[in-house]
C-alpha cells in the first residue's frame, strides 16, 4: 500500500478539521482537539491497511476528540457547601462566552453525532451525500441526525 506522507495529510485537511472542531468544542478547545486529532493519526498511520478515505478517517478520529472533549466537560467538579458555609468564589478561568445568543453552545450540547452532522452542515456546509462520507453513514442517516439536531436546537433556542 502507498500511503502519502503524513505531512501532506496534515497540510491538505488541518483548516478544515479545525473549523469542524470549533463547532463541536468552541474555539477554546478546538487546537487542543486539532492536535490530539493529528497525534492520535500519527500513532495509527504506520498500521493502516487502507488508503481509500483518509479524509474521513481523521474526521472519525476528530469527532471522537470532541466528544472526549464534551465528556470531560461534563465531569468538571462542582463546588459544594459545608454546613451551611460556602467558600470564598474563585477567579474564573473560563474564557468569555462569543456572542451568540447561546446557539453555538446550545449545537455542543447535541448528542455527539446530531453535533458532527449539524456543523459538516452548517459550518464546513457539505451536502449529505458528504457529511455520510465523513461519519461513515448512509446518506439517510446524515440526513436524519442534522434534522433531528435542528429540531433539538429550535427548542432550546426557542426557550
Amino acid at each position: 500500500m502507498n500511503l502519502p506522507p503524513f505531512q501532506r495529510l496534515v497540510d491538505d485537511h488541518a483548516i478544515e478539521l479545525h473549523r469542524f472542531l470549533v463547532g463541536c468544542v468552541g474555539p477554546d478547545a478546538a487546537e487542543d482537539c486539532l492536535q490530539e486529532t493529528f497525534m492520535a493519526a500519527l500513532r495509527a498511520y504506520p498500521r493502516l491497511r487502507h488508503a481509500d478515505n483518509l479524509r474521513a478517517w481523521l474526521y472519525t478520529i476528530a469527532h471522537r476528540k470532541a466528544t472526549d472533549t464534551v465528556r470531560v466537560r461534563a465531569r468538571r467538579p462542582t463546588t459544594v457547601a459545608l454546613d451551611g458555609l460556602t467558600p470564598a468564589a474563585e477567579p474564573s478561568t473560563a474564557p468569555a462566552p462569543l456572542a451568540d445568543d447561546g446557539l453555538w453552545s446550545a449545537v455542543r450540547e447535541l448528542p455527539a453525532k446530531q453535533r458532527a452532522a449539524v456543523v459538516h452542515r452548517y459550518v464546513l456546509d457539505l451536502d449529505y451525500r458528504q457529511i455520510a462520507e465523513r461519519m461513515g453513514t448512509s446518506e439517510d442517516a446524515a440526513r436524519q441526525n442534522v434534522s433531528a439536531g435542528l429540531r433539538r436546537l429550535r427548542v432550546e433556542v426557542d426557550r
